[in-house]
């Protein structure tokens, strides 16, 4: 089920507990750093720059300090990292915190399972309607409400991303930024007249909103941003590309025929060329509206790419990012998803081999920005109710796994042919440039927040739900033999992540000790 690397087991004890190792050589008394991370092959987020053995040296929650040998009488705490890779913190760009429960026990248990995975940073999609908050009305209220219930749950730094729903959140988008630090803006082309988990007859009641949110919503979100791009602000709109005709048609068209079940029928419901299309949609209301920052979020098959590269060839002046999911890489129709194929229900679905298989050649390609994980805890009982097994349309969408990104594309990445500088720019360099993070976030460099994961990149494990401290208890990658296990994950030079091996959950020392991310961020 799992096998140790052939590298020696690390020797435990040291005052920073069930370390990986900590010196435990006598401390100066008048120490000028608080942290020394010793022997860390440090990757870079640059194809330029070869992996370096060095030491780390950290004070007040930065990095002060690289060199190839540092005094580790210098520090008040010294681990020995014993030749393992050091990433920079992963910046998740894309989970759903507090959509299927509380948010701050959400925000509890989720954020373990991302400091599991090296993520430091986890960038966060709210909005308001049903799920979430279960609340409509204006974000002068929602958003102190969001603050609130985030503040002192967090175990990683965080932000969110979010969604104007009603046409009054359109006139609240300064106030968001200037008031609450957001930058960053989602439209869901799919909600018009589809609900979150299928067909639905009842928009109003799912959004909480009498308004219309439609395609004049989306386009006058665009002119609003556009024109607070023009004041100089630093912003940007996510699009989940798919639209509602297309599907409510295919999905009564499968389900009459009969003729598919489980993830093909998902798929088939949710058609391929309805996210191209949707992609040329948005792409030309952001020429239209002269809108630069542009991301296309969690592009799921070949006509979808094709088209947001076509976009890219069409409005070279619009900054496109194409974002595509841990899911969608390692998953496809066919996968065994531990027996529960409704488990890797999602929006967009998963897809057939040959899309998967085009997503790696032209991320190989460099045509893929970044990689993240869309994680939504959606429990078992939650996500299946009293569904049959055999019907997935009654299934609610979305699953967690944050957990296994780096792991997971670690893993087949470098089977492809990915260098480990391509992964940390991938999930996490690239994804700080986008959202405003870059000056503190997504590298480890003198300056900026000692965010450090240590990796050993052959060390052999099979994913389970059950050695995740998420509170979904399962996996739709179960089963997945993986290479590249997180051994310890630093937030600010302060451990926040342990492992202990293969089928245990790991220990989560510091607590949560996550700071919410004010946007352009400039270190803690």
């Amino acid at each position: 089920e799992s096998s140790n690397s052939s590298r020696p087991p690390l020797p435990s004890g040291g005052r920073d507990s069930g370390g990986m190792v900590e010196s435990d050589a006598k401390r100066a008394k008048t120490s000028d750093l608080d942290l020394v991370v010793k022997n860390v092959r440090v990757v870079r987020p640059y194809d330029n720059m070869p992996v370096r053995q060095l030491d780390l040296g950290i004070r007040g929650g930065k990095y002060v300090e690289m060199a190839e040998c540092i005094d580790a009488s210098r520090a008040k705490d010294c681990i020995d990292a014993a030749g393992l890779l050091g990433f920079p913190g992963v910046c998740d760009a894309h989970m759903h915190v507090g959509i299927y429960d509380q948010l701050e026990k959400d925000a509890e248990q989720e954020s373990k399972a991302a400091a599991m995975g090296g993520v430091t940073s986890m960038l966060s999609y709210i909005r308001t309607g049903q799920y979430y908050l279960e609340m409509g009305g204006p974000w002068s209220k929602f958003l102190p409400e969001v603050m609130r219930r985030s503040e002192g749950h967090y175990w990683a730094d965080y932000c969110y991303h979010i969604a104007p729903i009603e046409s009054s959140h359109i006139q609240e988008m300064r106030m968001a930024k200037e008031q609450f630090h957001i930058t960053s803006f989602k439209i869901f082309m799919f909600y018009g007249g589809h609900g979150l988990h299928g067909a639905s007859s009842d928009q109003q009641s799912f959004l909480m909103s009498q308004d219309k949110y439609d395609m004049g919503h989306f386009e006058f979100v665009m002119r609003e941003l556009s024109a607070m791009a023009k004041e100089g602000a630093d912003v940007c709109l996510s699009l989940h590309c798919e639209i509602a005709d297309i599907l409510r048609a295919y999905t009564e068209k499968v389900q009459k025929e009969g003729k598919l079940t489980g993830l093909h029928a998902y798929s088939a419901a949710r058609p391929q060329h309805s996210e191209g299309l949707a992609v040329f949609i948005a792409s030309y209301l952001a020429n239209e509206t002269d809108l630069k920052n542009i991301n296309l979020l969690h592009l799921t098959s070949r006509k979808a790419l094709e088209a947001a590269i076509q976009m890219k060839g069409l409005f070279p002046h619009i900054n496109f990012r194409r974002e595509v999911t841990i899911g969608h890489l390692l998953l496809d129709c066919d996968s065994c998803c531990g027996g529960q194929p409704l488990h890797a229900k999602v929006n967009p679905p998963i897809r057939p081999r040959e899309d998967v298989e085009f997503l790696w050649e032209k991320l190989l390609e460099g045509e893929v920005d970044w990689v993240c994980s869309d994680h939504a805890c959606c429990s078992g009982e939650q996500k299946v109710g009293k569904a049959r097994e055999d019907d997935i349309f009654s299934a609610k969408s979305g699953f967690g796994g944050t957990e296994w990104l780096l792991p997971g594309f670690f893993s087949e990445g470098t089977k492809r042919g990915l260098t480990p500088q391509r992964v940390a720019a991938m999930t996490s360099r690239n994804v700080a440039e986008r959202y405003g993070l870059s000056a503190a976030k997504g590298d480890i460099d003198i300056g900026m927040d000692a965010d450090l994961v240590l990796f050993d990149p052959s060390e052999k494990f099979t994913i389970h739900g059950k050695d995740s401290p998420s509170t979904q208890g399962y996996s739709p990658l179960e089963g997945l033999d993986v290479t590249g296990r997180v051994k310890r994950t630093l937030l600010r030079g302060q451990t926040i992540y342990i492992d202990k091996g293969a089928g245990q959950i790991g220990d989560f020392p510091a607590g949560p000790i996550g700071k919410f991310m004010a946007r352009p961020y400039k270190g803690a």
